[in-house]
């Protein structure tokens, strides 16, 4: 059983609110954050114990995030949502993977990513219109599938996927080896290479996918940690669609994702990784403070050493969250608010400049989450190292955060190729030649390899 945060009066055992940026957040958002808190006391925490220890898809919390209206979170108040912005996302995320259970906080995260992109893209669809209107009503809990089992952590490489003109609409093929909610989500926003691709990489598109056009092996997740979110593979083979199921024009695949899923999933991300690092902090405040020494008449938190620890993890994991909270906050200046009736427009990209922001903000909270979980774990000492006070489980679960693509040394190369050669040099789409790579090697081949070379190439 992990440890009650709670105390008997009512209050909360962790770091006090004297750490909590909530000069950020409207008061629409505090009420949000503290009607969350508490569902999370009663529900959502209990549950995680449950998620972990079974394998469990969170369906349960979902449904009583739905009663929230939470599902809806950012979709407009003119199709029954709550029209909420960037920061109130991020605080969403946070305060579940804090309080509650990062399993849930994860398939939010891809649910508020999936949501993103459909709602990117609309404005002339009603089958994304009324998908929309139903999230929380009938607790549709949607997420993303863009990955491809043959290119890893490069993403969005597409491969193993096509799509073909069939009449009025599209028929579909792809596998996918890392799908969150896989199996268990009720729709599904899919990639795959356009129809009529010829090679560049570039050319793919975006389509709903309902939950009965997928093939899954749902509770065969088997992962260290994250348990509950049933992160796995996914088929879907040949499946005919309408032409409204196509999110955009055939082509915006690249598009959607620098605009809708990519930031949506990017600060998502990071705001879980800093919740479960505040909730290693909770954990340790908790426990140090009531544990004593007897031998020494001293608590646990009175050594310098458990001091220095929590010191510091308070202190860059508040900076972690500035960065993601900052990153949220010039979404919304840029997005009236995470308005998406700017998107009638197909050239207004404004999230797609902070791209690097983005990417910022996921490497920096994970690895801020590795640090301060090792840490964090050294201040309950032997205790936290057993399931019991429930730190364990919430290490198993920030390991996910390094590893989750693109991982924490793609994006260090990304915006370090960026920084030193502009983003043009990063080449995403495989189509820029490096020619100084080919010059020097060929300057190591014999001339008998060379006439080799020539005649292979002009061959081709």
């Amino acid at each position: 059983m992990a440890i009650d945060l709670w105390n008997e009066d009512g209050s909360f055992g962790g770091i006090g609110p004297e750490f909590e940026p909530d000069w950020l957040f409207t008061d629409r958002q505090k009420a949000l954050q503290a009607d969350l808190i508490e569902l999370s006391r009663t529900t959502l925490r209990p549950n995680a114990i449950e998620s972990d220890e079974g394998y469990i898809f969170p369906r349960k919390n979902f449904e009583a995030l739905a009663e929230l209206g939470v599902l809806s979170l950012n979709v407009p108040q003119s199709l029954g949502g709550m029209g909420e912005n960037h920061v109130a996302t991020a605080m969403v995320v946070e305060t579940i993977a804090r309080y509650g259970c990062p399993s849930t906080a994860m398939c939010f995260v891809m649910h508020s990513a999936a949501v993103a992109a459909g709602m990117l893209r609309h404005h002339d669809n009603a089958a994304i219109q009324d998908l929309m209107t139903r999230l929380d009503k009938e607790c549709l809990v949607g997420t993303l599938s863009l990955s491809d089992p043959a290119t890893g952590s490069h993403v969005w490489f597409l491969l193993s996927s096509s799509a073909e003109r069939d009449g009025e609409g599209y028929k579909l093929s792809k596998k996918a080896s890392w799908t969150t909610s896989g199996g268990y989500a009720d729709w599904y926003i899919a990639q795959t290479t356009s129809p009529d691709y010829g090679g560049n990489y570039a050319d793919f598109s975006t389509w709903l996918v309902m939950s009965d056009e997928v093939t899954a092996n749902p509770g065969s997740w088997d992962g260290m940690g994250l348990r509950g979110n049933q992160s796995g593979p996914i088929e879907i083979t040949d499946i005919k669609v309408a032409a409204e199921r196509l999110v955009g024009p055939v082509g915006d695949g690249a598009t959607s994702n620098d605009e809708a899923t990519d930031p949506f999933f990017l600060f998502g991300t990071a705001a879980c990784w800093n919740g479960i690092a505040l909730g290693m902090i909770d954990i340790a405040r908790r426990h140090t403070t009531r544990k004593r020494h007897v031998d020494v008449g001293l608590r646990v938190c009175d050594y310098p050493t458990i001091q220095d620890y929590v010191g510091n993890a308070i202190i860059t994991t508040n900076a972690s969250r500035m960065l993601t909270y900052s990153t949220c906050r010039q979404m919304d200046e840029t997005t009236n608010n995470c308005d998406w009736s700017i998107h009638a427009d197909p050239a207004v990209l404004p999230r797609a400049e902070l791209i690097p922001w983005s990417w910022s903000t996921k490497y920096t909270a994970s690895s801020n989450l590795t640090a301060v979980s090792d840490k964090m774990l050294h201040a309950c000492g032997g205790t936290a190292y057993k399931a019991g006070i429930g730190m364990e489980r919430l290490l198993r679960d920030g390991k996910a955060g390094w590893l989750m693509a693109p991982t924490n040394e793609v994006v260090r190369n990304f915006l370090g190729r960026a920084g030193l050669m502009g983003f043009e040099a990063l080449d995403l789409w495989n189509q820029n030649v490096d020619q100084r790579s080919i010059d020097n090697e060929i300057k190591k081949m014999t001339p008998e390899e060379k006439r080799t070379l020539a005649e292979r190439l002009l061959a081709e």
